[in-house]
C-alpha cells in the first residue's frame, strides 16, 4: 500500500467575505469602544501652562469620567471641566472650595469657611510653585466648585471667571501616559491633612 499524504489548502476568501469580515470586526470594537469612551473614561492632551509644574504643555492624560456619578468631588482633586463661559471648551484645573463653603485669598494664601471650620483653615498647597497676589473672597452655592490652576500667576481660573457648577465636570485625572518618564496613576493626587 502507497503511503498518503494529505494536504490542506485555506480556501481563498472572497473579496465580499473579507469586506463583511472587516464590517463585523468595526462593529465590535465600536460596540467596545464607544461605550468606554462615553462613560468610563477618556483621553485628553494638555494645552498650556496653567497646571505647571504638575502637568506640563502636551501630558496625555486618561481622564476617569465615572467616579463622579458615584462619589462627590474632593478638594485637590485635578478635574477636567467643560469652561463655563464656553462649554466647548475643555480647562483642566484643581479643585480648591466645595459647595456651600466661602473662599477667601489674601496674597496667595488660600482659607476655606465651611460649617466644619468656621473660622477657616488654610489650604496646604506645595504643588503651587508660581504664587499670585490676589484678594477676593467668594461664595459658592450647593452645586458649585471654585477651581485654579497650580501655575497661579499663569492661570486663568474661577478668581477670573466664576465658579464651576458640577454638571460641567467631565472626570478627574487618573492617569498620566505621557510623557514616559512621568508616567502615573492619579497623577497630581493630593490631600489636605488640616482639614
Amino acid at each position: 500500500m502507497e503511503n498518503e499524504t494529505q494536504e490542506i489548502r485555506e480556501v481563498p476568501q472572497s473579496a465580499k467575505q473579507s469586506f463583511w469580515d472587516l464590517v463585523r470586526f468595526a462593529v465590535i470594537a465600536m460596540l467596545i469602544v464607544v461605550p468606554v469612551r462615553l462613560f468610563l473614561v477618556e483621553p485628553f492632551i494638555v494645552s498650556g501652562s496653567s497646571m505647571i509644574p504638575t502637568f506640563e504643555n502636551g501630558n496625555y492624560l486618561i481622564i476617569d469620567k465615572i467616579s463622579y456619578r458615584i462619589s462627590d468631588p474632593k478638594r485637590d482633586d485635578v478635574v477636567v471641566f467643560r469652561y463655563p463661559k464656553d462649554p466647548n471648551k475643555f480647562f483642566i484645573k484643581r479643585i480648591i472650595g466645595l459647595p456651600n463653603e466661602t473662599i477667601e485669598i489674601k496674597g496667595s494664601v488660600v482659607t476655606i469657611k465651611n460649617d466644619e471650620h468656621k473660622d477657616g483653615f488654610v489650604l496646604e498647597e506645595p504643588f503651587v510653585k508660581n504664587t499670585a497676589n490676589n484678594n477676593l473672597v467668594v461664595e459658592l452655592k450647593d452645586d458649585e466648585f471654585f477651581v485654579m490652576g497650580d501655575n497661579r500667576s499663569g492661570s486663568s481660573d474661577s478668581r477670573y471667571w466664576g465658579a464651576v457648577k458640577k454638571e460641567l465636570l467631565t472626570g478627574k485625572a487618573f492617569l498620566r501616559l505621557l510623557p514616559i518618564k512621568k508616567l502615573s496613576l492619579l497623577p497630581g493626587s493630593y490631600r489636605q491633612t488640616d482639614e
